[in-house]
């Protein structure tokens, strides 16, 4: 079972979600799993008029009848839900511990370092617990309800306590807390004393423990202003030269991957916008291709556009055709190579006559691309007009020229005129 979580907002004062139910038969020898637990649930059980209250109130408790448990010094409370739609207050109650009880606990648990290990490993170690009388013992706890059962614990009591024990397996600092002190309090105090004890065996006085006022610490405080940002680079650094080593990666590849993300971040902090967050894995690789000189120029850049063309399941030639189309139009013009669309009445309608009047009178329509032999134009969604090349009587465009917001105007620039 996981720790109820408890909320501090008031260091003796704490209330514990309502626990599940108690999974298995509600019947069986110990309700609880740590021997402390057990002997809280002995201690009423040994007082207890009635073992038929105390066996429906075992029920109650290992069905999740008990509603959240608050738990202050001197008092256990919870809502129970019994015969009736509204819930029973049932609470139990029991001594707090004295100045001087506390002293002794405390003193005990300091002397021995295995017992503060233990309790912070949610142990409760059977010496520290005899030392003040933590457990109760037979008469020790008092229950009350608001029902009308006179019991001597009525059944909604009992399940409350067998809930308790509950709490109690998952942290015996909630028996602390029963007695009169909290959990943080317990620790400073053992901290304070250790300090002490271990200022005294080295002969010298106990340092002070550094401490500051809670109204102190909570008084609303303006924040110092931060420092002026580090001014912005004129450009992304150079990556260091990265030796071939048997067995490393590939010297070329890192070289790249640092230069991208210099770049990358160089562009982030100037601009605020990372323009390559949003591309798809093919159409990165289509971008870093094309940062690099054409594919047959060296080696390396064969190379490169090999191992990108692979990764993304694309052959070379894809690859050399969609760079081209990058160079000539950036995202959009990869897209214009690869997304064929029907453009709207307009533009793409007024292109033919356009080119018609300069002499261009061999242009077929399909979708959003005007064809001639050997030459053809894309419309693309940004409303330019992209050029394209092939040899004649094939089908294999490649893109040319700059794009253009007139159709002449771009086959003009395809043709070189």
């Amino acid at each position: 079972m996981t720790a109820p979580r408890a909320s501090r907002h008031d260091e003796r004062r704490r209330t514990f979600p309502a626990l599940p139910p108690r999974p298995g038969p509600a019947g069986g020898t110990d309700f609880a799993t740590s021997w402390w637990g057990n002997s809280w649930v002995e201690s009423m059980e040994e007082s207890a008029l009635d073992p038929a209250r105390l066996q429906r109130g075992r029920a109650y408790a290992g069905r999740g009848h008990v509603d959240a448990i608050t738990v202050t010094p001197g008092r256990v409370m919870a809502y129970v839900h019994g015969s009736r739609p509204r819930p029973y207050r049932t609470e139990i109650r029991l001594r707090t511990l004295g100045d001087d009880d506390w002293e002794d606990l405390l003193d005990a648990a300091a002397a021995r370092p295995d017992h503060i290990a233990a309790l912070l490993d949610k142990e409760m170690p059977h010496a520290l617990a005899a030392s003040a009388d933590l457990l109760p013992t037979a008469g020790d706890l008092t229950p009350d309800c608001s029902c009308p059962d006179d019991g001597y614990p009525c059944k909604h009591a009992a399940a409350l306590c067998y809930q308790t024990a509950r709490l109690l397996d998952e942290d015996p600092f909630v028996l602390f807390l029963m007695r009169g002190r909290g959990e943080h309090e317990i620790l400073a105090d053992l901290t304070r004393r250790n300090a002490t004890r271990s200022a005294a065996e080295r002969g010298t006085a106990a340092p002070p423990m550094p401490t500051v006022d809670a109204a102190t610490a909570m008084t609303p405080r303006t924040p110092r202003p931060l420092p002026p940002p580090f001014p912005l680079p004129a450009g992304p650094g150079r990556p260091p030269v990265y030796p071939h080593t048997p067995g490393a990666p590939d010297p070329l590849a890192l070289d790249l991957l640092a230069t991208e993300a210099a770049t990358r971040a160089h562009t982030f902090l100037a601009t605020g916008i990372d323009l390559v967050a949003g591309l798809t894995p093919w159409q990165d690789a289509v971008r870093l291709a094309a940062a690099h000189p054409g594919s047959g120029l060296t080696a390396s850049t064969r190379a490169l556009y090999r191992d990108l063309a692979a990764g993304t399941g694309h052959s070379p030639t894809d690859l050399a055709r969609a760079v081209a189309a990058w160079r000539q139009g950036g995202l959009a013009g990869l897209t214009v190579l690869e997304d064929a669309w029907d453009p709207p009445a307009g533009p793409f309608d007024r292109a033919r006559p356009a080119l018609v009047a300069a002499d261009f009178p061999h242009f077929r329509p399909w979708r959003n691309r005007l064809s001639a032999p050997s030459l053809q134009l894309r419309f693309g969604r940004d409303g330019l007009w992209y050029g394209y090349e092939s040899d004649r009587d094939r089908e294999d465009w490649w893109p040319r020229g700059t794009p253009d917001t007139d159709p002449v105007g771009a086959l003009t620039a395809l043709l070189g005129r």
